[in-house]
Order: structure tokens, then sequence, then C-alpha cells
């Protein structure tokens, strides 16, 4: 099993859809995907169910289907968490699972988080918190793989650097990075350089001091996802291009802290595990059919121009698939179930 995270500083580059979409390409090939929603804003989540669901959910006492109820006995002082079952999910309008589970976001992680105090018992020592909250986040993730069978597990985290993400990240094999080329993403890499080398380094302390908190994960840089950014500004293509030409360069410096060398550019970029266009005249069609862009059809209304650009989409998240499968040690599926129809 492998727990992937992907994290991100700067909201709004489409990371919960980036995740979404690689679910679906997984399941569709044959893989069994636990997908976890840690984002108190719960886009992932959103992607998967309609509104209605998700409102039953989050109104029922003590929200039991989601990772609120999950967490709210270690939140609350200390208590053994028991985590949500895993929420099948179902490709529209058939009752048959297609090998996604969902572990639901829900908006009240932030309330619960904001609110939490290092339990007496615990003699608030931080060390001492953050290792119970590793373990389980780890158990709560090997527990849904379990039920669901699944061998591989993708997060989805809010854009903070808050004590749940950290504790995700400490818990996790890979770490993801989606980014814009733009302003805003190289300015989230240099926040999030630091903290995260901070953090790795963090994991091997409490492994060494802790060897009986076996959810310490590798937490391994896997590289990053360019994900063209779309409706931000008007920027000028000159513009763009400038940042796209920087992001290897940032990448390097800003997250694995190596000295600038020769340039490299974003398409040979070793660390680059794919650079994704927007295609963001299919994604309100996908919105609506519910459903990955990459699997529209003439009755959602992807017609003409679309057709071509829905057969780019399944290209690129294809051969991002294979890229983070390959990078991370993911085995591949012996037989594929892949179909588009």
């Amino acid at each position: 099993m492998k727990i992937i995270t992907f994290l991100n500083l700067h909201a709004g580059v489409g990371q919960s859809s980036l995740i979404y979409h690689l679910c679906w390409m997984y399941a569709l090939q044959g893989r069994q995907v636990v997908a976890v929603d840690l984002d108190p804003q719960a886009r992932l989540s959103k992607l998967f169910l309609e509104e209605a669901q998700l409102e039953s959910l989050w109104q029922a006492v003590g929200h039991p289907g989601t990772l609120l109820a999950g967490l709210a006995p270690l939140f609350a002082g200390g208590g053994e968490p028991s985590g949500p079952e895993p929420y099948a999910v179902t490709a529209d309008g058939s009752p048959f699972a297609l090998g996604i589970s969902l572990l639901l976001g829900d908006p009240g992680l932030a309330r619960l988080e904001d609110a939490w105090r290092a339990p007496r018992d615990l003699g608030n020592d931080p060390q001492e918190q953050t290792s119970r909250l590793v373990a389980a986040l780890r158990g709560i993730f090997t527990k849904a793989a379990a039920v669901s069978a699944a061998d591989l597990i993708l997060v989805d985290t809010g854009p903070h650097l808050s004590a749940t993400n950290r504790a995700a990240l400490l818990a996790t094999d890979h770490v993801i990075i989606p980014l814009a080329p733009d302003m805003f993403s190289m300015q989230g890499l240099r926040n999030l350089g630091p903290t995260l080398r901070s953090w790795r380094g963090e994991g091997v302390e409490l492994a060494r001091r802790r060897p009986d908190v076996p959810a310490v994960g590798a937490m391994r840089l896997a590289g990053y996802v360019c994900l063209q950014p779309f409706g931000r500004d008007r920027r000028p293509g000159q513009d763009f291009r400038r940042w796209r030409q920087q992001v290897p360069r940032e990448y390097r410096g800003a997250v694995l802290g190596e000295t600038a060398g020769e340039p490299v550019r974003l398409e040979e970029d070793p660390h680059c595990l794919g650079d994704l266009r927007h295609y963001h005249s299919l994604m309100p069609m996908a919105m609506q059919a519910r459903r990955p862009m990459f699997m529209l059809k003439s009755a959602d209304g992807a017609i003409g121009a679309h057709i071509y650009a829905v057969q780019e989409c399944r290209k690129g998240f294809e051969a991002l698939a294979f890229r983070i499968a390959s990078v991370c040690g993911v085995r591949q599926p012996v037989a594929t179930g892949a179909t588009y129809i």
C-alpha cells in the first residue's frame, strides 16, 4: 500500500480536481483506490457526491460518515479515533462500485482543529501530540485500504500549514506538489519548501525517538504537477512562458534545497511528473455530467472540437497516472478495465 499526499499553499490551482481525475483513471485501469479528503473546504467530496448527499451527512448528529467523527475523539481529549467507513463511489446511474472509496471531508475539521488543546494526560508534550495524530491518520488510512482492498491512497489537503496537514505528511509515503506557473505558486513554493524539509526532519526524529509508533512514513518528495492556470487574469503568453521557465529552478531551490545549477526546461525536468492543460471548455460539462473530463460523451455535450479535447485529456491523465505510479513504486495492475464509452 502506498499513501500519496498532495499539498499546495496556493488555493485554486486545481488540486482537488487533479486527485479526482487520477482516482478515476486508476480505477478504470483496474486498481482499487482510496481518496481521502482532509481539506476543510471538502472540495474533493463535492466532486464525488451530490450536494444533497453531503448535506445529509454534514447535518447528521456527530457527522458519523465523515472524517470529523473519525478524528473527534483524539481532538476532544486523546481518545482513540475510529475512522469512518469509506464511501464506495459508483458510476453515474450504476449501482456498482467503481474501485474508488472515499473518506469524506467535513467543514467541521477546521473548527475542530482550531479548538484542539493538548490533553492534560500528555503533559502538553507537542511531540506526543503529533505522534498520536500521525498514528491516528495512518491507522484510518490503513483501515480504509483494508476494507476497500486498495493498494493506493490519494490524500487531498487544504492550502495551509495546519497540524492535520503536518501529521498527514508525516504519515505519508510520497508527497506531490500541484502548482501553476504563476507568481502565486512560486511564492507558495518558497513558503512550503523549508516547511517540508523541517517536517521531514521531524519525521526522522519522531521515528528515532518513538520506534513504537510505526506510522511515520518516508515522506519522499515525488515531484510536482504543473497545471495550466485559467481565468485568474488575462496574462499575455510571454508572461506565462516566463513563469514556466522558473518552475524547475524554484522547485529545486525552495523544495529540494539545492543551489542553482544549469537551467532546466520544464519539459525536461525529471521532477516534473506531468504538465497538464486546464481543459477549461470541458470542466463545466464534466461537473454537469458528474464524470471525469476524459469520459465525456456526445450526450454530455462533447461534440466537435470537444471530442479532440476529451481524447487529449485522456492521454494526459493516462501518462500522469503511469508516471506517478512509476515514481512512487506502485505496482501496475495485472489487467486493465479501462473504458471510456
